[in-house]
């Protein structure tokens, strides 16, 4: 129970490495955060063993890790409400959507900026009932790392509302008829 570092110093070295970690996160793009491959996740085991002895110092007390893990999950509540009540410090944060198809085609720049391959795309598009990107009017990663599309009207499923106006215009010629 006996702590090696200051209230204050806890506190300090805490904060800081929160928002360290969270601008690299940001830097580090969109990906990361829900497209995780099998490098990305042993960089995130490691990230937090890394900046241990950084939130921590020499402190290896019990009543040191509380005030740390108080400390961080406070910090990590304000920057949440934060986030939701200001639509700028979500840009700033989170960040904002970027478009990875046009009009059914790729934006080569875009995928590559956010270090996507397009096969990464295709199977989420699949998921989205989409068979190939010709079906779809844009697809976009948005700042959590959800991949969104959005079907050509074509292709998209019809809906109990768009069978039952089909019905009801069935209904009315064959009325017209009789």
């Amino acid at each position: 129970m006996d702590m090696q570092v200051s209230f204050p110093d806890k506190v300090i070295r805490t904060i800081a490495v929160y928002l360290v970690l969270a601008v690299l996160l940001r830097l580090a793009g969109k990906r990361d955060l829900a497209q995780l491959n099998a490098f990305d996740l042993v960089v995130m085991l490691l990230l937090s063993n890394v900046v241990q002895n950084a939130i921590i110092g020499p402190d290896n007390s019990m009543l040191g890790g509380i005030i740390g893990a108080i400390v961080l999950v406070s910090a990590n509540a304000l920057m949440v409400r934060l986030v939701r009540r200001s639509d700028t410090a979500a840009k700033i944060f989170e960040g904002t959507p970027t478009e990875l198809v046009r009009g059914g085609t790729w934006d080569e720049r875009a995928l590559a900026d956010e270090g996507l391959r397009r096969g990464d795309v295709e199977v989420a598009l699949r998921r989205q009932g989409a068979n190939n990107v010709g079906e779809v009017d844009s697809v976009s990663l948005e700042p959590g790392g959800a991949i969104v599309a959005s079907l050509k009207d074509e292709f998209q499923s019809a809906t109990r509302a768009d069978i039952a106006r089909l019905e009801a215009k069935l209904d009315a010629l064959l009325a017209q008829r009789t």
